[in-house]
């Protein structure tokens, strides 16, 4: 997942990146409120964690702009505000949950999948397609039951993938998922991951639709 950590304390930005790059997800960071904003109005993202005491603009102001333009990106509040009045308007302004500073990055990463299991319209916390399984709580991966060892960037291009079963992903959009901003990244990447993926699980694992982009086919 690509997701936007805005952030403004430098040593709780610096240990979420670590962590979330470390779950295999692509973040981008940033600082105030408004430059937020306009990364918000310029990119996509999968999902954006809010701090609310930003500098330039508060988070909560943020929040009710992103959802008044009807921009549906999920949201989890990441906040040192404790009160029950402070969570509610969290919420009621269109957070998808609200998770009170100090937390435990495990119960994090648990939040966020289950945001992307709600988003993807399923209840159950594997995905599966055509013998292929992945379990996002713990990055396995198995081809009819047989565990199958993929690097970072194989599993996120896989992973993107099995969320949408039959639904085309542009190389672009794939990048966009497993890179962020600075990190450099070569012309043919996401040929390469592809690539690595059919002989792993075999070359009819993934398609290509020439012009449009990579999918795994429907069971």
């Amino acid at each position: 997942m690509r997701l936007l950590l805005i952030e403004d304390d430098r040593l709780i930005g610096e240990g979420l990146v670590t962590a979330l790059r470390q779950d295999g997800h692509s973040v981008d960071w940033l600082r105030d409120g408004q430059s937020a904003s306009d990364a918000l109005r310029a990119a996509q993202f999968d999902l954006v964690l809010l701090d609310l005491g930003l500098p330039r603009r508060d988070g909560l102001s943020l929040l009710r702009e992103l959802r008044g333009r009807r921009d549906a990106t999920p949201v989890i509040v990441i906040s040192a505000r404790d009160e029950v009045q402070s969570r509610i308007a969290g919420l009621d302004a269109g957070a998808d949950d609200y998770i009170v500073k100090p937390f435990d990055l495990g119960e994090l990463a648990a939040r966020i999948r289950s945001i992307q299991r709600r988003r993807a319209g399923r209840g159950e916390p594997q995905l599966e397609c055509r013998g292929i399984r992945l379990d996002p709580a713990t990055h396995e991966v198995w081809l009819r039951d047989q565990p199958v060892s993929l690097s970072a960037r194989e599993y996120a291009v896989l992973e993107a993938l099995l969320l949408r079963p039959g639904v085309a992903l542009s190389r672009a959009q794939l990048e966009d998922r497993i890179y962020g901003w600075g990190e450099e990244i070569a012309s043919n990447a996401v040929e390469v991951h592809v690539h690595a993926l059919r002989r792993k699980l075999g070359a009819d694992a993934v398609r290509t639709l020439r012009g449009v982009g990579y999918l795994i086919p429907k069971d």
